[in-house]
């Protein structure tokens, strides 16, 4: 069976795009479990635990992502600008996604922010691959 390079390889059978999913999950586990204590323990409202949850989780994928999925070497001022551009973008579309299920769906909360997670990831995935860790600026694969 020959094996297919990086550049003919479709781009969701990509080592990236697995390693982003599992750097994801622990974005994910992390991101809602301090959205919901927000929620719970602290009885902040949904945009303010929203945005403390996924502050973490920024943080946290920017890490992982740049050490493992990515193994960025280069300068790291303009990737992280870059990063946090990617995730402003994804994280407005997660709030409006919460938002509508939450008022116009009528879903409950917690489901709604579970919900926001799918836009999030998509659009996190898909600007770290082309825009913030894009092949020109990344390290080579060990």
């Amino acid at each position: 069976m020959k094996k297919l390079s990086n550049q003919t390889r479709p781009l969701l059978l990509d080592y990236h795009f697995f390693r982003f999913l599992i750097v994801g999950f622990a974005n994910t586990v992390v991101g809602l479990l301090i959205i919901y204590s927000c929620k719970w323990l602290f009885n902040m409202g949904d945009i303010i635990s929203n945005f403390v949850g996924y502050s973490a989780g920024m943080i946290l994928g920017f890490i992982l992502n740049k050490h493992w999925t990515f193994k960025y070497k280069g300068e790291n001022t303009l990737v992280f600008v870059r990063y946090i551009v990617v995730l402003i973008t994804a994280y407005l579309i997660n709030l409006a996604t919460v938002i509508y299920t939450i008022n116009y769906l009528s879903l409950n909360s917690y489901v709604a922010q579970a919900l926001g997670v799918v836009p999030y990831t998509l659009i996190s995935y898909l600007g770290s691959h082309f825009f913030v860790f894009h092949k020109s600026t990344v390290g080579s694969m060990k």
